[in-house]
């Protein structure tokens, strides 16, 4: 008798168990359900490529007619990019409209496009204080970030980090041109140049301005010459060969500086040993540092140039 009773307990134990068991079961597959239905119900939206954010924002149409017309909407929607893109009222500011876009050949609209695109990703935090960084084509972009911004070719970043499936998206403020000519290209096709490309081949540096680098170029006009004691070109070759070389290499600087760089008050170290030059922001302006002499004003800026950028001044730093 007490056998049987002991059975009895523990068949009642292990249908008691079952119940539990199958209960859990059961709420465990409710909850499953639930789960799965909420993930149909709730699906988590795929990241918009980079032609898909521009084609989709009403802000980028001027982009998107460009980027379709010079056939590139393949390119940019894979690989991982950034992009450095102008917005409608960059494009207004270059002078682009609707019907211009329309008229670029196709090529030469596909050359201006890929002067935006980096062939990796790269966000705003990852923008070298100064120095260059290379386009889809390899061109030279001067790229820097400091208390005024991030900026490439010396335009503004207005937005930054627009996250993208291959890639980033910075909105910038005007269209970038691609360069053609180097600093010395651009000095010798410009009248108002003569003394200064006399003052470069005296100095022995047409070389070292033609070459490969990232220069900055503080260009004195033929006036600001004259006013210096060198009416023309003669009169440098008249002058000492190392006196010539002080002056050129004090008007250079070895790094990329726009106008978007340029902190007030602020010194960077010139070609010639020894001497640096004080930035003035307001108006733009540059001395050396140290000197008593005014300071010459920046009377056109940013002359983007294959291997650097020139800034012209209209007075000789001395």
């Amino acid at each position: 008798m007490c056998c049987i009773s002991i059975i009895k307990i523990k068949k009642n134990i292990m249908k008691k168990n079952y119940k539990k068991l199958f209960a859990i079961c059961i709420t465990a597959g409710f909850l499953l359900t639930g789960l799965n239905s909420c993930k149909k119900d709730d699906p988590t939206p795929a990241q918009k490529n980079i032609v898909e954010i521009v084609v989709s924002d009403p802000n980028f149409s001027r982009l998107k007619q460009a980027v379709v017309r010079a056939g590139l909407t393949t390119v940019l929607s894979s690989g991982s990019l950034t992009v450095f893109a102008p917005d409608n009222a960059a494009f207004a500011a270059a002078g682009l409209d609707s019907a211009t876009i329309a008229s670029i050949p196709e090529d030469i609209l596909g050359d201006i496009l890929k002067y935006h695109v980096l062939n990796a990703k790269v966000e705003a935090s990852g923008v070298p204080a100064s120095d260059t960084v290379n386009t889809f084509d390899g061109l030279n972009l001067y790229a820097s970030s400091n208390a005024n911004g991030v900026f490439v070719n010396g335009i503004k970043v207005k937005t930054a980090n627009v996250q993208a499936a291959n890639g980033v998206i910075h909105v910038i403020s005007d269209v970038l041109i691609p360069p053609t000519d180097n600093i010395a290209e651009v000095v010798s096709s410009d009248d108002n140049f003569e003394v200064l490309l006399a003052a470069v081949l005296r100095a022995g540096l047409a070389t070292a301005v033609s070459s490969n680098g990232k220069y900055t170029v503080f260009a004195p006009t033929d006036a600001a010459f004259a006013a210096a004691g060198f009416p023309d070109a003669a009169s440098i070759n008249l002058a000492p060969q190392n006196a010539v070389t002080a002056i050129v290499k004090a008007h250079i600087i070895g790094t990329n500086v726009f106008a978007g760089d340029l902190i007030n008050a602020s010194t960077a170290p010139t070609l010639q040993t020894g001497v640096s030059l004080t930035i003035g922001t307001n108006p733009a302006s540059v001395k050396l540092t140290g000197s008593a002499s005014p300071v010459s004003n920046v009377i056109e800026a940013n002359i983007t140039t294959t291997n650097g950028v020139i800034h012209v001044i209209d007075r000789v730093l001395q």
